[in-house]
């Protein structure tokens, strides 16, 4: 009985090794690729353009198709044997065409033996779906999470999550770059003593808060209350605002209705220059109707998502954050902390 047991131990070492061994080589394989070579969708070709040329590069050629049903076909017209891929797809609208476009184009990269396969996300689309808020509802943001790693991306970089907890969705590296510094940095020589930021609701206190503090400059809230989704009912303003210059702070506007309220009760309440940032510029429904009706002198936005020319308002400012995400590409493939971005 004594020589069965040991002979089972030794058959268990040996595959318990072999299984080691065999996990060295794939981590070996899929951490790091031989050279990096950027694609990009057709979600934000002019963000993707500038990241390919601040690292002294050009976009990979690559075919992107539709079949006359709709399908979505992708073709690398490149090797990417062994290489360092690197993905530029913002899932913003066409929400659900982008997502499947990013999705089929890491397929593709996988089955073309890329080396590592990083997908960046500058907008990370369905991430106000992160929790179920009311029953029976998805958590779709954790679903998009398991298609991207299920597809077969390695890492993930993106910007200024909606929520930080979707960084907890997914079971490979993510990277969640910080956009915001840069906003507030185009402000910073507006402040004076008669300036204040603003949050527009109470969700966005705690980011009012920081950007205030970096600042040095004194905060206000606009209280609201929402009776149902999209529609948004100004209450009162926390704070004094009357004869300052006012800069509104969130992370994304959409239709655009709870920051162009926030700015019409802000000159009701004797505001004088009302200005407004935000990451992403999602723009959707109403918004630049309203926008272009709005009192607000200038609205700064990134360009994680692209806004056609048609759209675009003399109150527009595009931030670029293409510096930041060619500095993380090159990071990431140097194995340098991304922290030193921001040093």
């Amino acid at each position: 009985m004594s020589g069965i047991i040991k002979y089972i131990s030794g058959l268990w070492q040996v595959n318990a090794m072999a299984v080691q061994k065999k996990s060295k080589e794939k981590t070996s394989v899929i951490n790091h690729g031989n050279e990096i070579k950027i694609f990009a969708g057709n979600s934000n070709l002019p963000l993707a353009n500038a990241i390919a040329e601040r690292l002294n590069t050009t976009l990979g050629k690559m075919e992107v198709t539709h079949f006359s049903d709709g399908e979505i076909y992708v073709r690398f017209d490149e090797t990417i044997r062994g290489m360092d891929v690197f993905l530029v797809q913002s899932t913003s609208n066409p929400v659900n065409n982008n997502l499947m476009e990013l999705l089929i184009m890491i397929d593709a990269a996988k089955r073309a033996s890329a080396g590592r396969i990083t997908a960046v996300i500058p907008y990370f689309g369905y991430a106000r779906q992160d929790r179920k808020a009311r029953s029976r509802e998805p958590i779709t943001a954790k679903l998009v999470a398991n298609l991207i790693t299920s597809a077969g991306a390695d890492r993930v970089l993106t910007m200024d999550l909606h929520c930080m907890q979707i960084q907890g969705f997914f079971d490979i590296p993510l990277d969640n770059l910080v956009g915001g510094p840069t906003l507030y940095n185009y402000f910073k020589p507006k402040v004076d003593e008669n300036f204040v930021v603003v949050s527009p609701d109470i969700g966005s206190v705690a980011r009012a808060r920081k950007v205030a503090a970096r600042m040095d400059a004194k905060m206000a809230i606009i209280d609201k209350r929402r009776p149902k989704a999209n529609v948004m009912e100004v209450m009162n303003i926390i704070g004094d605002v009357e004869g300052k210059n006012c800069l509104m702070v969130d992370d994304m506007i959409d239709t655009a209705g709870t920051i162009v309220q926030g700015a019409k009760a802000l000159k009701e309440a004797g505001a004088k220059e009302i200005y407004a940032c935000c990451s992403h510029g999602v723009l959707s429904g109403p918004a630049i109707e309203r926008l272009a009706s709005s009192p607000i002198t200038e609205l700064a936005m990134l360009d994680t998502i692209n806004i056609p020319q048609e759209k675009m308002l003399p109150i527009f400012k595009m931030i670029s954050t293409a510096p930041i995400f060619a500095s993380a590409i090159e990071n990431v493939y140097l194995d340098k902390s991304m922290s030193k971005i921001y040093d």
